[in-house]
């Protein structure tokens, strides 16, 4: 009750204001009007280039690509400090990617994280443990080190499955995209391991955390209500992707793209085509529905499962990052300062909207 109350409040508030955050961002007022959904509302502020959602009774935590996990509590927010064993890389699309809470977080106040770093051997990334301790995150564990990166596509994402594992999606570290091909990378995969970081018994190839291969820059994976995982990923340029992920199976970079077929490789639900991009990034689920968000396409993308449709339910406020949802509640991420958004005053937000106005 208190939520819907809150949001009422500010929707009225928004109503007054005069110029809209919509409005703001460059549409003319009956653009704003003529939109199928109502305005989406603002729970966070000035955020630095957040990169991915989570929530744990009723409390967000955000992770930042500088080095920060935001905590957001009834609309107070707290950015706390991380402290690493590596220090971060500033290379483009690099730092503190994937951030995702365990069923047992309240207990235990530990999290996983992915996140990129150099030293003197060069720059990788890794999967670690966190722990919570007095508003300050520690790393206090390694579950896997040395995944191949490069000046871009370092992947990031990641998910606990409905099997209670872990996966990760990395790229191909854009200097060498046939590592994607390589089931002896760890570049280029999808990798599914145990929340101790060992390799699961019934992962598709004997000890190896790769679990599919040939993604080129995967971001987003979620699960349908059955148990079937769906990707996204960035195409060259165009070509990005909505992926049915199956246990083992090669997904075809740099060999194919887009709708091209090849035996022994696997092509996509949903591609963008040869002429646009998306460049999609996290994604949830809803009833037969993927929610993608998307960087290029500055917007949210729903892909209907069944009718093999694609639309864009949000619009107008730039780049979207990541997406999670929770009691029938969409909430976004968008990433206007992320160095290739044009940030406009307290970008970035986090936003909540119903998913029932969508």
């Amino acid at each position: 009750m208190r939520r819907a109350l809150s949001s009422l409040i500010i929707l009225f508030a928004i109503a007054g204001a005069g110029c809209t955050q919509l409005e703001e961002r460059g549409l003319e007022e009956d653009q704003v009007a003529s939109l199928p959904y109502k305005e989406p509302q603002v729970i966070a502020d000035e955020l630095q280039i957040p990169w991915s959602i989570d929530q744990n009774e009723g409390i967000f935590y955000l992770s930042e690509r500088p080095g920060h996990i935001v905590k957001i509590d009834d609309g107070r927010t707290e950015r706390q400090k991380v402290v690493l064993e590596k220090p971060l890389a500033t290379a483009s699309e690099a730092g503190l990617l994937g951030f995702v809470l365990p069923p047992d977080f309240s207990k235990t106040k530990e999290a996983f994280a992915y996140y990129t770093y150099t030293d003197g051997s060069g720059q990788y990334n890794r999967i670690i443990l966190l722990k919570l301790d007095n508003g300050t995150w520690k790393e206090t564990g390694l579950l896997l080190d040395r995944i191949p990166s490069g000046q871009y596509h370092h992947g990031g994402r990641l998910e606990i499955g409905p099997d209670g594992k872990l996966y990760a999606t990395t790229g191909d570290a854009s200097y060498n995209p046939e590592i994607a091909q390589d089931i002896h990378s760890l570049g280029g995969e999808i990798l599914r391991m145990n929340l101790d970081g060992s390799i699961p018994a019934d992962n598709p190839i004997q000890d190896s955390y790769v679990y599919t291969y040939g993604h080129r820059n995967p971001q987003g994976l979620a699960w349908a209500q059955d148990g079937v995982l769906y990707e996204s990923e960035h195409g060259p340029s165009a070509n990005d992707e909505v992926n049915f992920i199956q246990p083992g199976r090669n997904y075809g970079w740099p060999v194919i793209i887009g709708k091209e077929i090849k035996e022994g490789m696997e092509t996509p639900l949903f591609t963008s085509g040869d002429s646009s991009t998306w460049a999609p990034s996290g994604m949830a689920f809803y009833e037969g529905k993927l929610y993608v968000a998307a960087l290029r396409g500055s917007a949210v993308l729903e892909f209907d499962l069944t009718s093999k449709k694609m639309r864009e339910v949000i619009t107008g406020l730039g780049r979207i990052r990541d997406v999670y949802i929770k009691d029938e509640f969409l909430y976004f991420v968008s990433n206007n300062t992320d160095g290739r958004g044009t940030p406009l005053k307290k970008d970035d937000k986090l936003y909540q909207i119903p998913l029932a106005e969508l």
